[in-house]
């Protein structure tokens, strides 16, 4: 009787793993240990913070209105959490609608400007001077300028966002390396055509740093916008939130309101990480893994 291939497969032996050497376990036992302290780490830290904040509260009888302990805070988290989820929504819509339009303008703009010098030069300063000028400065005159709050509140934030993203990836369109551009020139490429399969792929990773930088920048601009608009009296986002709290002397709700602006900035963070992640895994020098 003979043996099919499916049979000998199976009766074959397992192949054996090499065996490591001293050198190559150590460097695996580090990499874990790295691994699990990259978790563990923060969230001990996080731990021992709010531990340490609470007995501060308690060993020197800190009363509520000037400094609430966590668990408090916790709880006006959960009690007010109607009034602060409709104010979450409303800031997280000023702060994606502005990453959207600074993304959509940014890498827009940026690919004018590899096509045509003469656009770089003349409107380049621009954007730098509304990159140095402090937004705390110039929304007041666009709440004025602008009839509407939202749309005032969403340049505000766009202004802070936009020139991450245009400064990185006209960088990244002009890193393309020159040798491969005067290939596609020698080869009859158009303009287009050299764009989208030289210029733009090599822009991509540092597209992708201006937008996680620009992620954090605009939820920042829709605070700010919003501090601004809250002492006009308009407004309902966090910040907003945070201003009436103040003015009621109602601290655990001014410190659960910043709590989910902070979770929410390391959410946009880890967010765009992600995306970074995904997109530069399988070819870029920065997300590939490493052999031991």
């Amino acid at each position: 009787m003979t043996l099919d291939i499916a049979d000998k497969r199976a009766i074959a032996p397992a192949p054996q793993s090499v065996p490591l050497d001293a050198e190559e376990l150590k460097r695996a036992r580090a990499a874990r240990r790295e691994a699990i302290g990259r978790w563990v780490l923060p969230i001990v830290i996080l731990v021992l913070s709010v531990y340490f904040w609470d007995r501060l509260c308690v060993w020197n009888e800190i009363p509520h209105y000037i400094l609430p302990r966590p668990g408090l805070v916790f709880e006006t988290l959960l009690a007010d959490w109607g009034i602060l989820s409709i104010a979450l929504i409303n800031t997280l819509k000023i702060t994606f609608g502005a990453l959207l339009i600074a993304t959509l303008g940014g890498l827009g703009l940026a690919v004018l400007f590899t096509q045509s010098k003469w656009i770089e030069i003349s409107f380049f300063p621009f954007a730098v001077i509304l990159q140095v000028t402090p937004i705390i400065a110039i929304a007041p005159l666009i709440l004025i300028y602008v009839d509407s709050i939202t749309a005032g509140l969403l340049i505000c934030a766009w202004i802070v966002a936009f020139f991450p993203i245009l400064s990185n990836t006209t960088l990244g369109l002009n890193s393309a390396d020159h040798n491969l551009q005067n290939l596609f020139r020698l080869y009859g490429a158009s303009r287009w055509q050299t764009l989208r399969f030289l210029r733009l792929p090599a822009s991509m990773p540092y597209f992708l740093g201006g937008l996680k930088i620009a992620g954090g920048l605009s939820l920042i601009g829709a605070i700010v916008a919003e501090f601004v608009a809250g002492s006009a009296g308009s407004g309902s986002g966090l910040a907003n939130q945070i201003l009436e709290a103040s003015y009621r002397l109602n601290m655990p709700r001014m410190f659960a309101a910043l709590i989910l602006i902070s979770v929410t900035g390391v959410l946009i963070f880890l967010s765009m990480n992600l995306l970074s992640h995904l997109l530069l895994r399988k070819w870029h020098e920065s997300a590939l893994k490493r052999e031991m």
